[in-house]
């Protein structure tokens, strides 16, 4: 009895893994192109022409290198203070100070992640002012501006340990620029 069960399952087992061999194989196999008189499949044609036609990208975020949006010295004027070199991740500029102090940071972020940014500020309910004649839409809070020109959003955020209120002019000076730049 065991031997019968023992020689299903092999069989099972088997005709399994020739199934699978066979499904593997027919992967990697490339279709015949139509012959010289055949006619080309709709699907096809449509793809070809709808692809043509399609106009040419806007300039993505991607694009946009967030360290140029902000120069080092730009930035050192916002911070009141010397800082480190621009560090580049991604869509994203750091700017520190000094290990020695005093404590600041300037942050630049392009795309999805400002947007993003922007949205968490509303969610949270924090005072946001509008920002009239820079870029497309621009704003303000208490700690970081965000503009969109041409439908690419950057935000710059400043860290200092000091009255907010002391940085609300550095922080729309930093913004003009940044709008004229995009």
């Amino acid at each position: 009895m065991k031997q019968i069960r023992r020689s299903r399952w092999s069989g099972l087992l088997l005709a399994g893994l020739l199934g699978l061999t066979g499904a593997v194989a027919g992967c990697g196999a490339e279709e015949t192109p139509p012959a010289a008189g055949d006619a080309v499949p709709p699907e096809v044609v449509a793809t070809a022409e709808s692809t043509a036609a399609e106009p040419s990208p806007t300039p993505t975020a991607a694009a946009v290198d967030p360290c140029a949006l902000v120069s080092k010295q730009e930035a050192e004027q916002l911070a009141g203070t010397k800082l480190e070199d621009g560090q580049p991740v991604r869509e994203t500029c750091t700017y520190v100070g000094p290990v020695s102090g005093p404590t600041a940071q300037v942050e630049v972020f392009v795309g999805d992640g400002a947007k993003k940014f922007l949205d968490i500020e509303r969610d949270l309910g924090h005072e946001l002012r509008p920002l009239g004649g820079v870029g497309d839409e621009a704003y303000a809070s208490h700690e970081a501006v965000f503009v969109n020109g041409s439908g690419v959003w950057v935000s710059v955020r400043l860290v200092r340990l000091n009255d907010p209120a002391e940085n609300r002019a550095p922080l729309e000076k930093v913004v003009r620029t940044v709008a004229g730049r995009l």
